[in-house]
């Protein structure tokens, strides 16, 4: 049979490793980060990044003309510098959702507040592409052209912008009421556990360890469905398509240690 990995464990506090198999203390959940000081910096950006969609227009309609660089890479280099601000934006966005999770209650409402990136996306690329398409006094390369990076740019913006992982509070507070201990997360995966000797950690070298509301924040929103069944939680989302995903290499692996 295949020698067992060691495995390396890191605190999700301090970032600093600790022996595989410990358990920390039971404690209370402190917060992690600052969702507030997150929204902020999401909010300001998004402002930044309409302001260049502005000049990107003014500049494509000739009332701003920067003669030092040729106006088509003026445009391309104002769309692409909005893009940046609306995927740094939405980072910062969804990772204070994480912090501070929006309640489920109104669908419509949750989805909106969780996709507010993808909205400002679309506000800051969609004017630009209508306004740039329908007009008649233009060149017709640098029309083409610059409709094309934008349409791009809002592609790329709106799925790094697009929460896939949304939590929301009572699924928050659910996993925090039934699971009272550490968990365990791997450096590339999309659940926690609650046992760093999971069968579906065998691959993982790494692990980072910490409360649930540690491991929410970390984008790990769903409990290992092993995991699950192992001490028998209830009421706690658990996702095995993302454990699939996140584990194929382990089935793998556990077929041939069986074949030997």
């Amino acid at each position: 049979m295949a020698t067992p990995k060691k495995k390396r464990i890191v605190s999700a506090d301090t970032g600093k490793e600790v022996e595989a198999g410990s358990r920390r203390k039971v404690k209370e959940a402190a917060p992690v980060g600052n969702s507030v000081g997150l929204r902020i910096g999401a909010v300001v950006l998004w402002v930044v990044a309409l302001a260049l969609e502005i000049v990107a227009l003014f500049i494509f309609t000739g009332k701003i003309n920067l003669t030092f660089m040729p106006t088509l890479y003026q445009i391309i280099a104002a769309l692409v510098l909005d893009l940046i601000c609306v995927i740094i934006g939405s980072q910062l966005w969804k990772k204070a959702n994480h912090i501070k999770p929006a309640s489920e209650k109104n669908p419509f409402l949750f989805w909106l507040w969780n996709n507010m990136g993808l909205i400002v996306c679309a506000v800051a690329f969609i004017p630009f592409v209508v306004l740039a398409l329908t007009n008649k006094e233009a060149d017709k390369k640098t029309k083409a052209v610059a409709s094309v990076v934008a349409i791009i740019a809002l592609l790329i913006g709106g799925l790094a912008s697009y929460d896939f992982n949304p939590v929301s509070k009572e699924e928050q507070q659910a996993a925090m009421d039934a699971i009272q201990d550490d968990v365990y997360w791997s450096p590339f995966g999309k659940v926690y556990h609650t046992h760093d000797d999971c069968s579906a950690l065998n691959q993982s070298d790494e692990l980072t360890y910490g409360t649930v509301e540690q491991a929410i924040a970390a984008n790990r929103t769903r409990l290992c469905s092993f995991c699950a069944k192992k001490d028998d939680i209830t009421g706690v989302v658990t996702d095995d398509n993302d454990e699939v995903l996140e584990d194929s290499n382990d089935s793998e692996d556990t077929n041939e240690d069986s074949e030997e």
